[in-house]
């Protein structure tokens, strides 16, 4: 009878252990970024703006923070100890927009647009009594030459960045009618400015990292899509706006204008400017580079649309175990999507490269500003106002708080000399991990033109002759053919790879790694192979799925025989019923957010884009403009050249993307239900507030 009553035991046991072990795995398979990282939102009073510009961590543990309204506040009880409400005490105020803080020797530094001003409270007060300028700067006055900074550098120097300007002829290409525009300024504690380094276009973010200055840049006009940078005195970033001043006796940058020109057409003098000819010879950046003296290649590439649509700040995780398993990697904010995103970087041959991941989404408004806490803590400064982004609110501050639980993921990504290794932060199932096949790895790389960003050009995949597994299982060695330097590569994991404790997937299985320099090194003799292409889409693992999008050959579901994207005046038509123009404003806006047709009517619409970004038109059912948005956002690196539109029943009709100061023309019958229908620009990140209503009678 003992041993029947201690079997039974012994089996409930088993039984409770099996049962504890399921639920383990089943809790950290289905785990997401908020079970790793929790965002906790600091409540703001009513009536303070905090359209957050600048952070900084003062010596008693509060936080300061600078506002695009020109006012600077000490947050007092930042991490709500006990549930008790942060203080705001306001510090400074009457300055123009603030968009960078740094704290040194009990003093407050503060980037005005025109200047970087010392900020003292000399009486004790809690208020700064002292406004002193250190160095000034011109301005013109016009609305897009934003000042960022200061980094303070380990020699006491302060670093400041200033943005191109956009105005007059060709008001979409970035220009620097003054010094030190679309420089870098190095500053010292006394007033004296040395010019640093130039080729910047919209410097939003900079950072420290190992002692070394980066900064970070956003798609535009020569820069094919958001990356960071790490510069060193002399140097040429790519936008060949400021070497407008580099023959200047101060200047230390060696790159002029003219090595810029005679290699590639600046296209002046032609109306707008467009990558509308697949024809036309064009050049990449590291091509240029290579023949330009001080010309520096970007660390790494931050794809457009897929990690991001404005970058913003960085910031370099300590080194200890805080913060999770990331140590002394980067993390780099998207003012435009709201999120932020991971950086592994390496040095091969004395040039910084590395891995890219994505990290935390889900802040409440744009990412800006990014500082630690003295509990480990990042605090997130967030702003919105005229710029967008996916988090709704006009601006925000929020905490990212580590779990003490480790993710499932791709710790780093390192190049080796016949492929990359991949290293995880647990062990992985070793069998699935072995599987050449679980890999898929796209080459590609950027335009260096005029026109506002890039495609993807020169795309190709690899093949993965091996995967090998390391004993511990936390390192898979891939052995690929065919690697290109000066390309960045995609990474895309198969949802079979797991962690061999509890079978989860990997959190964010797509990295994208910038090949400046393939490293040197014995090679692994490995025979080569046919990747098994059959039952599953090899380019598009562990990838949301949607159709790639040909909106323009699509037909409209309303029966009219007509494209979505019909460009040219259908020959059963001798005129439109109804001609309709629409443009855009500054703020992510449309400049008309109403228009009225009749059902059933015949509509010849011209876009006209009159901002300095990209944008489309797209007509869609009412309340379906996010989740089309959304769709757009899946589009991986096809995305631009489907101009974010993804092929869904939902979109009616549609312009393709329009550059600055572009403009086309569409024809489509309007629905013959009445009712109110949404147009909206899909491009990421836009498509949240850039929104109007179609009323159909």
């Amino acid at each position: 009878m003992k041993a029947i009553v201690k079997n039974i035991l012994l089996s409930l046991s088993v039984t409770a252990v099996v049962g504890f072990t399921a639920k383990a795995q089943n809790k950290e398979a289905g785990a997401t970024e908020k079970d790793f990282y929790r965002i906790v939102t600091l409540p703001i009073p009513e009536g303070i703006e905090l359209e957050v510009g600048g952070l900084a961590l003062l010596p008693n543990g509060d936080m300061a923070a600078s506002t695009r309204r020109g006012d600077v506040y000490i947050i007092e009880n930042p991490y709500m100890l006990n549930g008790t409400t942060p203080y705001f005490r306001k510090f400074a105020t009457g300055m123009h927009e603030l968009l960078g803080l740094a704290y040194k020797d009990n003093a407050l530094y503060a980037v005005q647009r025109g200047e970087l001003t010392k900020l003292v409270d000399k009486n004790g007060d809690g208020k700064a009594d002292v406004y002193e300028t250190v160095f000034a700067w011109p301005l013109t006055g016009n609305y897009h030459e934003y000042s960022y900074g200061p980094v303070i550098m380990p020699n006491g120097n302060f670093m400041v960045n200033a943005n191109v300007g956009f105005d007059g002829f060709e008001w979409w290409r970035g220009k620097s009618h003054v010094p030190w525009r679309a420089w870098t300024m190095e500053i010292t504690p006394d007033g004296k400015m040395m010019p640093y380094a130039t080729g910047l276009r919209s410097p939003a973010g900079q950072g420290l990292i190992d002692g070394k200055y980066f900064y970070s840049e956003n798609q535009g006009d020569w820069v094919g899509s958001g990356h960071m940078m790490q510069l060193n005195k002399g140097d040429f970033a790519g936008h060949p706006a400021g070497l407008n001043w580099a023959a200047t006796p101060e200047s230390p940058v060696k790159a002029r204008t003219q090595d810029i020109y005679s290699r590639v057409d600046p296209r002046f003098n032609q109306g707008k400017i467009e990558d509308d000819d697949p024809n036309r010879p064009y050049k990449t950046f590291f091509e240029v580079a290579k023949e330009v003296p001080g010309m520096k290649l970007p660390a790494v590439w931050l794809p457009h649309s897929i990690l991001g649509t404005s970058t913003s700040s960085m910031i370099q995780i300590p080194n200890d175990d805080r913060f999770g398993p990331f140590a002394g990697q980067v993390l780099i904010g998207d003012q435009g999507q709201s999120r932020l995103n991971r950086v592994y970087l390496e040095q091969v041959k004395g040039e910084y490269q590395g891995a890219a991941f994505t990290f935390r989404e889900g802040f409440e408004s744009g990412v800006l500003r990014l500082a630690w806490g003295n509990d480990g803590s990042l605090f997130v400064g967030q702003t919105n106002r005229g710029w967008g982004s996916k988090g709704q609110k006009d601006f925000g501050l929020e905490r990212v708080v580590w779990s003490k639980r480790t993710p499932f993921e791709m710790k780093a990504v390192k190049a080796m000399p016949d492929g990359f290794e991949i290293e995880f932060t647990k062990p992985v199932n070793k069998k699935a991990a072995a599987d050449p096949d679980a890999y898929a790895i796209t080459g590609f790389t950027y335009k260096y033109h005029p026109v506002y960003g890039s495609n993807t050009v020169r795309e190709q995949q690899h093949v993965v002759n091996a995967a090998i597994v390391s004993e511990d299982g936390t390192k898979v060695r891939l052995v690929i053919d065919g690697l290109r330097e000066k390309y960045v590569h995609e990474i895309t994991l198969d949802d079979k790879i797991v962690s061999a404790d509890s079978a989860a997937k990997v959190l964010h299985p797509v990295a994208y790694y910038t090949l400046n320099n393939i490293p040197e090194g014995a090679k692994l003799n490995v025979p080569k192979r046919t990747p098994k292409m059959a039952g599953h889409d090899h380019m598009n693992m562990g990838k949301p799925t949607t159709t790639p999008a040909k909106a323009s050959a699509a037909k409209t579901p309303e029966g009219s025989g007509l494209k979505k994207n019909q460009v040219t005046q259908p020959a059963s038509w001798t005129s439109a019923d109804q001609t309709i123009v629409i443009g855009t404003k500054p703020g992510l806006k449309y400049d008309k957010s109403e228009l009225t047709v009749k059902a059933g009517s015949k509509i010849k619409l011209t876009f006209s884009n009159n901002d300095d970004m990209p944008h489309n038109f797209v007509v869609v059912p009412d309340g379906q403009a996010v989740a089309v948005g959304e769709l757009g956002m899946k589009l991986g690196l096809q995305s631009v050249k489907l101009s974010h539109i993804p092929n869904t029943p939902k979109v009616l009709f549609n312009t393709t993307l329009v550059g600055p100061g572009g403009s086309q023309t569409i024809y489509f019958v309007a629905p013959t239900k009445p009712g109110k229908y949404t147009y909206v620009c899909t491009v990421p990140g836009h498509f949240y507030i850039m929104q109007g209503t179609l009323t159909v009678n």
